[in-house]
């Protein structure tokens, strides 16, 4: 669904992309909004035009449940995870598969791309993160410290450093510049640590199953500005591309928040069963909503 500016969010459009044949675990939208990935229980991902609804591909080769799915920043690749417990890059433009990163002992359950597209970040059950070079599919670091499942993940702006969320309801910092990379723990929620999502300004967004939205500033280990008003946990987190604004989704509702007061600006009713994901288009002014019927 497209949702109008905030300050007058209004539903224009809803498509059901309704052609998988097991519950859908994640969704992503391309860089420039035209493309939408959806991750299904079948095993395959799927590719569709946003606008039109129209299925561009069905691709599979994971022998498990796909669990997650991303766009690189550049729009070139896009990542699937699986509880197979491998990776796979897949060519966006010719929609095949590159390779397959194998490594992980238990189901992957996130990915994230560096800014710059050249490195990838992958964790899951094995409470470990991995980064790897996207280029050749090597193994760079494995980085240890979270306690339970790992199923959230982004890139600062800077590449110098990664956030994780777990199972644990922690939230942990990476600094990638130094040769162990050093962890700074955040804690501030009181469930699962659901999505993350760093602002162009390098605050840090972050969804929990406690049903609030944290946000945080690189140098304390507390949050800045604590955001409450959802009635269920809080599936995805999206800053505007000038990093003022953030919008938050739960099962019933899309939430706008000024991230300087900490105000919710607007509110509206998601018309389908979960908001999978969602994005700001470049101009800042329309929020493209996906929720995606199995």
């Amino acid at each position: 669904m497209n949702i109008g500016a905030p300050g007058g969010l209004a539903v224009e459009k809803v498509k059901v992309f309704g052609r998988h044949s097991g519950e859908v675990n994640s969704s992503a939208f391309s860089p420039n909004g035209d493309t939408l990935l959806t991750a299904s229980e079948d095993g395959c991902v799927y590719g569709w035009a946003t606008q039109s609804g129209k299925l561009l591909w069905k691709l599979d080769g994971h022998t498990g449940p796909v669990k997650f799915c991303r766009f690189s920043p550049d729009g070139h690749l896009f990542a699937s995870t699986s509880g197979d417990r491998t990776i796979r890059l897949w060519d966006t433009a010719e929609a095949k598969c590159l390779r397959v990163l194998e490594g992980h002992q238990r189901s992957v359950e996130t990915v994230s791309f560096s800014p710059d597209s050249k490195q990838l970040a992958s964790g899951g059950w094995d409470k470990r993160v991995t980064l790897w070079e996207v280029q050749s599919g090597q193994v760079l670091r494995h980085l240890l410290g979270h306690r339970d499942s790992i199923r959230s993940s982004d890139f600062a702006p800077s590449s110098n450093h990664l956030a994780t969320g777990a199972w644990d309801s922690t939230i942990c910092v990476w600094d990638l510049r130094a040769l162990r990379a050093i962890a700074q723990e955040l804690e501030g929620h009181h469930g699962n640590i659901s999505c993350l999502n760093y602002s162009p300004s390098s605050l840090l967004a972050s969804g929990s199953w406690d049903r609030t939205v944290s946000i945080w500033k690189t140098s304390t280990p507390r949050p800045s500005v604590q955001l409450k008003g959802h009635i269920s946990w809080v599936t995805s987190v999206a800053f505007s591309p000038d990093g003022l604004q953030l919008a938050s989704a739960d099962s019933h509702k899309v939430k706008i928040w000024d991230c300087n007061t900490g105000k919710c600006l607007d509110t509206i009713k998601a018309v389908l069963d979960v908001a999978h994901a969602f994005a700001f288009t470049p101009n800042g002014k329309i929020l493209v909503s996906g929720s995606v019927d199995g």
